[in-house]
């Protein structure tokens, strides 16, 4: 075992065990130690605690990966894991991925996720210490259930022997599980948690608002990774008193508060000053049209509004999600490409049609990236409110924006995933 003490010289091997001081929380899950100078990325642990921990990755640069195998001084927030199967108790590769702070007090959960998107908002974003500070919220009965039962989707994958389950941390071995606590009651009663599925690459379980838990599987064809899905059926999902047509195997908000909560954070950071039906009004990344139909119930029903998704599928479900707007239409494209030709070939009334626009976008959890925030930028909407899955992303794109005059305005955080390190973000820009 290697002590922080050890000289600054002495190598460190993957395998190796070390006792660690764990000072803060870092973007992705982990956390941060050091030793004789070396960041040390520390799963399965909290800011306060010293553990032993085993070296996982990066014996030879200029920081260490490891995990905890034993608290020797545990944090006040600690308490016994949600989900056993995914707790530090297990070997490494045992352990079951996506509750990485299922560890923790649920509140100081929150903290962590408040101090992660501080972090980001100052070093990329360039936002001062009060523009930075921003409050996490819980969505509605998440305290009172302990922060378990709000999947209403999870993916489950087959390995080589048909056996079903999650991958294990940070890895893409399947892990037999007994359990899905953050899994909604359907979802936990149609997951085929004991089957055997040779053949299969992985199976979908979806719980809609409406209807009977569906379980999607995906068959492997002769090359790995390969194969086709079946065909998707067409769910309802309600959102207050609004259905939305969405493919079952499509994309939709995970947590069963999380359509209705963005949907309101969208309405709420809006400004109506700046809300002009008239406008030439996008909603980017659009999906279905969950936030599309937002703005277009703030606007009333002759909002102009055009949605542009990627996916296909999606697009001509949007179209039908969005057709009592008679001003709305619904586009298949690139977000990058759709505004690239929007720049090229708008008139100049279309150009003061967009100047006056309301955007929103949602974009993955990548970030909408340099092309579309400077596309974006040059456009010049009135306002665009950003919603983001990824504080680190989020961040680099306000300050794509910020070299066109663009600030925030308003920054709210929501807990959409408890007991994981995720964090959704609604913001206001404008000039």
């Amino acid at each position: 075992m290697v002590s922080e003490s050890a000289e600054a010289e002495r190598s460190v091997a993957v395998g190796d065990e070390l006792v660690l001081d764990v000072t803060t929380v870092a973007h992705g899950g982990v956390f941060i130690a050091r030793l004789a100078g070396r960041v040390v990325f520390v799963s399965d642990t909290a800011p306060g605690e010293r553990v032993r921990a085993r070296v996982v990755e990066g014996s030879k640069r200029s920081f260490l990966r490891a995990e905890t195998v034993e608290v020797l001084e545990a944090s006040p927030h600690r308490r016994p894991h949600v989900w056993p199967e995914a707790g530090h108790e297990r070997a490494g590769l045992a352990r079951a991925g996506g509750a990485e702070f299922g560890h923790l007090e649920l509140s100081y959960q929150r903290s962590l996720k408040e101090a992660v998107v501080a972090d980001a908002l100052r070093r990329l974003g360039g936002l001062d210490e009060a523009q930075s500070r921003v409050r996490v919220e819980a969505l509605p009965g998440d305290d009172e259930a302990g922060g378990l039962g709000w999947r209403t989707r999870v993916r489950l994958h087959v390995d080589e022997e048909g056996r079903v389950g999650p991958y294990s941390a940070r890895s893409r071995r399947v892990v037999p599980v007994g359990s899905l606590p953050l899994a909604s009651e359907a979802v936990r009663a149609a997951a085929p948690l004991t089957a055997r599925l040779p053949g299969a690459l992985w199976v979908d379980v979806v719980a809609p608002s409406e209807g009977e838990a569906l379980v999607l599987r995906r068959d492997g064809g002769p090359a790995a990774g390969r194969g086709e899905a079946q065909p998707d059926a067409v769910i309802v999902e309600r959102v207050g008193g609004r259905a939305f047509r969405v493919s079952a195997g499509g994309f939709w908000q995970v947590h069963r508060q999380a359509a209705q909560t963005l949907s309101g954070a969208v309405r709420a950071a809006v400004d109506p000053e700046r809300l002009d039906p008239a406008a030439a009004n996008l909603d980017l990344y659009g999906g279905v049209g969950l936030l599309g139909a937002a703005l277009g119930e703030l606007g009333g029903p002759g909002t102009r509004l055009t949605s542009v998704e990627s996916d296909a599928r999606a697009t001509e479900l949007a179209g039908e999600n969005l057709a009592e707007w008679v001003g709305s239409r619904a586009v298949s494209a690139r977000v990058d490409r759709f505004l690239a030709q929007l720049e090229r070939t708008a008139s100049a009334a279309e150009r003061e049609r967009l100047a006056r626009a309301t955007v929103v976008l949602d974009p993955p959890r990548a970030g909408a990236g340099r092309d579309v925030m400077d596309a974006l930028g040059r456009l010049g909407p009135a306002q665009i409110v950003y919603v983001a899955c990824d504080p680190a992303a989020f961040a680099r794109d306000l300050a794509y924006l910020a070299e066109h005059g663009y600030r925030p305005e308003t920054i709210r955080g929501f807990d959409l995933f408890p007991h994981t390190h995720h964090v959704e973000l609604v913001a206001r820009l404008g000039r």
